[in-house]
This record gives structure tokens, C-alpha cells and sequence, in this order.
């Protein structure tokens, strides 16, 4: 696991698993036909989909370790780094996996819409777990988008590839919801724990007795090193992790803003704020109005 092994583009994730190549930006491939290997660290440069058929070890996604067994599907988005951690036996891959470059859906209602589907990248550190008639419907898929590729390329093939492949992600969008019903989830993802960490911190005492949340003090309540807290949020948001506190912060100000029994000064101590001009000065910044004119703008 200590060696990285990256895969840039499509050609390289064939070559290492044995597949002849038929388009450069989109495979599918059976794993049954790679070589025994042992499991190792792969970065992607691609969105890479795994529907796994064999028991070959625990999957390692960042700092998670999915809960990957037969029959289900896994979703990595570019640029991540996962692995599979097989104790330093060699294995047998079998199953699927889909991969397509980002260059493939610029322009199309998949691209726009891509980063809908929550369930690529560190959010989601629980695989999908298939019913056999869902993994039907999935290899169905998956033969639709290989059929399309096994032809002469067309004006219409793009359109029918990109529009299989989000017809096949809008089904797990739907199985993913079928499985936060029927089957317990003990991990909720980062950033709702993030958000329901600050709800439940400026309902309490917590900021007049400790003060603003800090990133670091944030990320070491959700049992995550500051750097890869940091940098998820970023990634799921577009906001740095200090952004999205400040955020919360102001939302909350604005209610609290409503109680004209209050002072300013009152709210930002109630708020974790040190010096009250500290709290208005981030209030201008954010909302254009001091507290006092917001407040009076409520008039």
C-alpha cells in the first residue's frame, strides 16, 4: 500500500487491466480479465465506478475505509486516491468498473449536473449495497454504454454514451436512497456532521466559555486531522472551512438580530466574539450593513 500507482487517463487504467482501449475517454471493463495482483494505492484522474464481485480486502478511500463487499458499487471522483489493502495477499479482481474522463461530458447536462451526484468522492464513505434486481439493472447498463463504444463511432455516439451514463448514476441515486431506508448508516456524511456540529455549538454556552470554533478545533470534534478537514470542505463546497464558520456565524447573527432586547455587544458575546467591533466588522464585510443598520433595515 505504500506505492501509488496513477492513471491519468483511460488507456492507462486498460492497460493495466488488460482491456483493449475503444474510446480515450470512456471504458468499461470486465476485472476478471486484469492479472492476480496485490492490493495497492491508485490515483485517479477519471471517475472511476467499481461494482465489485469478489472478496479481495478492505477498499481505503482517503482516510476512510469503505465498507466494500461483494455486490457493491464504489464511486471515486478525479483526482482521488484509493486502494485496496489485501494484507499482501494477491488477488483476483472480478467484477466491472466504469470510467470516464471529465473531457467527456464538458458541454452536456451531465457536466453541468455532475456534481449533483453526492455520492462521488469523500462524502460518501459507505459503498452501495445492490439488491440482485438492482445490479441487474446496473449490468444493463453497463451493456448499453459497451455496446455503444463496440460500434464505429457516430455523430450520435457521445449523446447515447453520456446519456446511458447518467441514466445509470440517476438509478444509484435512486438506490442510494433505497438504502438509507432499509439499511443503517452509522456515518453521516462530513459535512452534515460538520453542519450539525455548529447548530448544536451556538446552541449551547460553548462559544461564551471557548470562543469562535476554530477550523482545528472543528476538525478534531469530527475525528479528522485539520489539512484533510480543510481541504473537503473546500472540495464539497468551494468554501474554505473558516468561510463556511463564518457563514453559520452570520446566519445565526441575523436571527439573533431580530430580539431587539438585545444589544450588538450582547450578541456577539452570546456569539463567541471576543470584542464586539470584531463581530460588526465581519457582519459589514459579509452583509454590506453593520448590525445596526440591518437591524434598523428591519423596520
Amino acid at each position: 500500500m505504500d506505492t501509488i500507482r496513477r492513471f491519468e487517463t483511460i488507456n492507462d487504467f486498460n492497460v493495466f487491466n488488460n482491456q483493449e482501449t475503444l474510446h480515450p475517454l470512456v471504458s468499461v471493463l470486465d476485472l476478471s480479465k486484469a492479472a492476480p495482483r496485490k492490493g495497492s494505492r491508485m490515483y485517479f484522474g477519471f471517475y472511476t465506478i467499481f461494482l465489485k464481485d469478489v472478496k479481495c480486502g478492505n477498499l481505503v478511500y482517503g482516510r476512510h475505509t469503505y465498507d466494500y463487499q461483494e455486490g457493491t458499487l464504489v464511486f471515486i471522483a478525479p483526482g482521488q486516491v484509493a486502494g485496496v489493502n489485501s494484507q499482501g495477499e494477491t488477488y483476483q479482481p472480478k467484477g466491472y468498473a466504469l470510467v470516464f474522463h471529465p473531457d467527456l461530458i464538458h458541454g452536456t447536462s451531465l457536466g453541468k449536473h455532475i456534481h449533483e451526484y453526492s455520492f462521488f468522492g469523500y462524502q460518501s464513505n459507505e459503498a452501495l449495497h445492490l439488491s440482485e434486481k438492482e445490479r441487474k439493472i446496473v449490468l444493463d447498463c453497463l451493456a448499453k454504454i459497451e455496446y455503444e463504444l463496440s460500434q464505429t463511432i457516430d455523430k450520435h455516439s457521445k449523446k447515447l454514451i453520456v446519456s446511458n451514463i447518467e441514466l445509470f448514476l440517476n438509478y444509484c441515486t435512486r438506490f442510494y436512497d433505497r438504502q438509507f431506508i432499509t439499511r443503517d448508516n452509522p456515518h453521516k456524511g462530513i459535512l452534515e456532521r460538520f453542519e450539525w456540529f455548529l447548530n448544536e455549538y451556538f446552541q449551547s454556552e460553548q462559544p461564551q466559555s471557548i470562543g469562535l470554533p476554530s477550523v482545528a478545533f472543528c476538525a478534531g470534534e469530527l475525528n479528522l486531522s485539520a489539512n484533510y478537514f480543510g481541504d473537503l470542505i473546500k472540495k464539497e463546497t468551494g468554501k474554505t472551512a473558516q468561510e463556511y464558520i463564518q457563514s453559520k456565524v452570520i446566519d445565526i447573527a441575523k436571527e439573533k438580530i431580530f430580539d431587539k432586547n438585545k444589544s450588538v455587544s450582547e450578541i456577539a458575546y452570546e456569539l463567541g466574539f471576543k470584542y464586539p467591533q470584531h463581530f460588526s466588522r465581519l457582519f459589514k464585510q459579509k452583509v454590506g450593513y453593520t448590525p445596526i443598520e440591518y437591524r434598523s433595515s428591519l423596520n
